[in-house]
């Protein structure tokens, strides 16, 4: 376990025993009963989120409510399980119950326990909140994909530069909002300024709904200035993102290579110190001395591996 890199920056509670294995199953994916794990976990939050979208149809919700609502405790039962167990393996439980992928966790499970609590009494509107809110569930999926860390690593990075442009965005809106209305006036729809501004944001976003349109030559103007601003703003933050995603990837990178001259490094012989060798390499390249790990007796240089030995 100590070589292979885990999905999660928590250390163990315990490095032996059922929290360690435990922790193994839930934060490491290369191993069978890893994987297996993983596979089971994703098919309960397909299902599950199925349900749910299922759940919202009056037609089917009618003829298959009571296997929904068997089917919807089964999971959250086993979600509730699940967080129980990574709270239980982890040196540092609060950290994370406060990380992204714990309050994800939390709400998979959470809104049907507080369903309960508002039975018979009268908010089905709250109610049908709390159900809605299972379709949280799909997020866990990006605990099993590599890409989704990369992509939260990178949203991470570039969240101040992503804020400063935000802010410029709204101080824009601000302003040519404010001078819409100045420009147009009631008359013409723009009531006030938090209309005008309303109006200023759905045009740079270049959605344009159509209930609010400049009548005059100059507003009319200041609209196409405005929609040709709102272009080259939407590749801004995509140009922040793409760049910050770009380096996590490197990142990543430098760390798996580091990682893998470790291993490299691990498997040096013991002789003259060469590194390098293949995985299946049992004896040196330059000097023949048996490389760490690998016991003479029940290898012997005539054997298939002879070839990474180097001529006598």
């Amino acid at each position: 376990m100590q070589n292979r890199q885990s999905s999660t920056q928590l250390a163990p509670r315990s490095k032996e025993g059922w929290r360690a294995y435990w922790y193994r199953v839930m934060y490491y994916h290369d191993e069978r009963d890893e994987k297996l794990f993983d596979l089971v976990l994703i098919g309960f939050i397909l299902l599950s989120v199925l349900i749910t979208v299922l759940d919202s149809v009056q037609a089917v919700q009618v003829r298959a409510h009571g296997v929904f609502y068997v089917l919807e405790w089964i999971f959250t039962i086993a979600f509730t399980l699940e967080y129980v167990l990574r709270l239980s393996v982890v040196q540092n439980p609060w950290r994370y119950a406060r990380s992204f992928f714990g309050i994800i966790d939390l709400l998979s499970f959470l809104p049907a326990y507080l369903e309960l609590l508002f039975l018979g009494s009268g908010h089905l509107t709250v109610i049908r909140t709390l159900r809605v809110l299972r379709i949280f569930r799909i997020l866990k999926l990006m605990e099993y994909t590599s890409a989704s860390n990369q992509m939260l690593d990178a949203l991470s990075r570039s969240k101040n530069k992503i804020f400063v442009f935000v802010l410029s965005v709204l101080t824009l809106t601000t302003i040519f909002g404010s001078i819409m209305y100045l420009v147009e006036g009631p008359q013409n729809g723009f009531t006030s300024i938090p209309r005008g501004i309303y109006w200023a944001i759905v045009t740079m976003a270049t959605v344009g709904f159509g209930d609010i349109t400049p009548k005059t030559a100059l507003g009319q103007i200041i609209t196409s200035g405005i929609i040709i601003v709102g272009y080259g703003i939407i590749a801004v933050p995509t140009g922040i993102y793409s760049a910050e995603l770009i380096n996590s990837y490197r990142n990543q990178r430098r760390v798996e290579e580091h990682r893998q001259a470790q291993e490299e490094d691990a498997t040096a012989c013991s002789r003259c110190g060469l590194v390098g060798h293949t995985a299946d390499a049992r004896y040196c390249r330059r000097c023949g001395e048996a490389l760490p790990g690998i016991s003479p007796a029940t290898s012997s240089p005539d054997s298939s591996d002879s070839a990474d030995r180097a001529p006598a």
